[in-house]
């Protein structure tokens, strides 16, 4: 057994390298263009055709009245009669609608049991509408479902892997309705940063200006307004396609993000830290158990006995040293000095954390 010194293996990714990953990134890849996203849809149905798997129609009342309504809008009245199929299951659907899906477009659809179900394996969906959240019909959806998971049972074991009560359906939904967005024809569109930044902004402005004269501005660290020339006969749907390719150098702030659960650590390139010693020592005992077997000699009395032999040992980290780190000290210095104490990825944490407590750690720490 052993007390204070025992971790977990666990990845430490470390963002050090000579060249900032961050150089040249795209405008594309760091902004998010106004109304140019997806949205989200949502709907109720019926999957049929399963093998005694899905839901009880007496525990599960609404898939009784779905089935139901549904036989009544093909001719079936089974009002008066009491439903006792296993083979139906009601279900979420849910999809999401790119931006700019035409209608007759085709979108992948998720599907997840609301019942009772115990598998959807081998279901079919039946027509349903999907709605946004203005309560409107945007796509329609229907199609067989592909089940990552399975369950398998027998008189003595049972075995499942994966989620078996929720699939897929590549391509099974229909755009009926368009999102209208008229970008062809707008005068002015706001570009917002993934990640709000005051320096990262001004950047992105000044990039789209040395392409387009005058055609940006930073509104925030968050948004940057895009503007049509009024002399100019280019539109922004015709700017639109060089500005999402320019470069850009990112900036980003002093950050250490810890995940002390798993042991990980991510620091950026921007870590410095003031001046200080750091040591790092912990308490080591190791117990262990070697019982010997005492028994009687040959045609004696007695009886065989177990007797317990422990041995402790005890390191109190007599043998740990001391680091200095100078003032402004990198983020590479800061890790080979660390490595040098030969410290452990949840020791590090510790150590980080001491170091933002002591104020000579010049970062924003996140802990997940």
């Amino acid at each position: 057994m052993r007390i204070g010194a025992i971790f977990v293996t666990a990845a430490v990714i470390l963002c050090a390298t000579s060249v900032p990953a961050w150089a040249g990134s795209r405008v594309k890849d760091i902004v998010a263009f106004e109304n140019v996203r997806t949205n989200q849809l949502v709907g109720y149905g019926l999957v049929v055709g399963l093998a005694g798997t899905g839901d009880r129609t007496r525990n599960v009342p609404f898939t009784e009245e779905s089935l139901q309504a549904m036989l009544e809008r093909m001719g079936v009245n089974v009002r008066d009669t009491q439903l006792r199929t296993r083979n139906v299951a009601a279900v979420s659907v849910t999809a999401t609608l790119p931006a700019f899906a035409r209608a007759g477009s085709r979108i992948d659809v998720q599907v997840a049991a609301l019942g009772d179900s115990t598998s959807l394996q081998g279901g079919t969906l039946l027509i349903s509408p999907l709605r946004a959240l203005d309560g409107e019909i945007y796509a329609v959806a229907q199609g067989p479902l592909a089940v990552s998971g399975f369950n398998a049972r027998g008189a003595g074991a049972s075995i499942s892997r994966g989620v078996a009560t929720s699939a897929r359906i590549a391509s099974g939904g229909i755009v009926e309705r368009e999102v209208a967005y008229a970008l062809g024809s707008a005068e002015t569109l706001k570009l917002a940063l993934n990640n709000p930044d005051f320096t990262t902004a001004q950047r992105v402005a000044q990039a789209i200006n040395r392409r387009f004269p005058g055609a940006a501005r930073m509104l925030d660290p968050a948004t940057v307004e895009l503007r049509r020339a009024a002399s100019s006969e280019t539109t922004l749907l015709d700017m639109l396609p060089e500005i999402e390719n320019l470069a850009v150098d990112v900036d980003q702030p002093a950050r250490i993000v810890v995940n002390e659960a798993a042991g990980t650590v991510v620091m950026t390139a921007n870590v410095r830290i003031s001046p200080v010693a750091i040591a790092q020592g912990g308490l080591t005992i190791s117990v262990s158990e070697n019982p010997i077997a005492s028994q009687p000699a040959p045609f004696a009395e007695g009886e065989t006995v177990i007797l317990p032999r422990t041995q402790i040992t005890v390191d109190d980290g007599g043998g740990a040293s001391m680091a200095m780190l100078e003032g402004g000290t990198s983020l590479q210095s800061l890790v080979s000095g660390l490595n040098s104490l030969g410290v452990s990825p949840r020791d590090l944490i510790t150590i980080l954390l001491a170091l933002k407590g002591a104020g000579a750690l010049q970062a924003e720490i996140e802990v997940q």
